[in-house]
């Protein structure tokens, strides 16, 4: 081995020499490949992706919490809404022939079960009169007029 070893020493060094070019390409390789992963990870306002992901995270969670607020306050108003007057007929008359045009009307304001009035205006030369009757699931215990009962249909249609 002695007659070869300045041909292995020259080998290795070559081979060492070689590593080392190899490692310093590698090294740059590697920095030039940091900087531009580090320019894709940076947001708009220079921080990292992480930071960005975890901002729009907060934003997700913020959001589905609004969510959450939001339904409850649209289940309230629906409950609500159920007992608010959606349905409403009108009926304008004349039930006296002494008097002009139709002052008279007979008015049905229900809700969505058909609760509610009916409110009767009685138009005359010496006065007016005002009547309300209740009204439960469209129907009432009063005895109706024809306007009343049309006023009722209207409404429930």
């Amino acid at each position: 081995m002695q007659p070869h070893l300045e041909q292995i020493v020259v080998g290795l060094c070559a081979v060492v020499l070689f590593l080392i070019i190899a490692v310093v390409a590698l090294a740059r390789r590697t920095r030039a490949l940091d900087v531009r992963l580090s320019g894709v990870t940076r947001g708009e306002d220079g921080r990292s992706l992480e930071a960005v992901l975890d901002a729009h995270l907060d934003k997700v969670f913020a959001v589905a919490r609004e969510l959450d607020g939001l339904t409850a306050r649209t289940t309230s108003l629906e409950v609500a809404q159920r007992r608010s007057f959606q349905r409403v007929g009108l009926v304008r008359y004349n039930p006296f022939e002494e008097t002009g045009g139709n002052q008279s009307f007979a008015l049905a304001l229900l809700d969505a079960a058909g609760d509610g009035w009916v409110l009767s205006s009685l138009h005359a030369r010496s006065g007016t009169r005002v009547y309300a009757k209740a009204i439960k699931a469209g129907r009432t215990d009063a005895g109706l007029s024809g306007e009343e009962t049309t006023a009722i249909q209207q409404a429930l249609a």
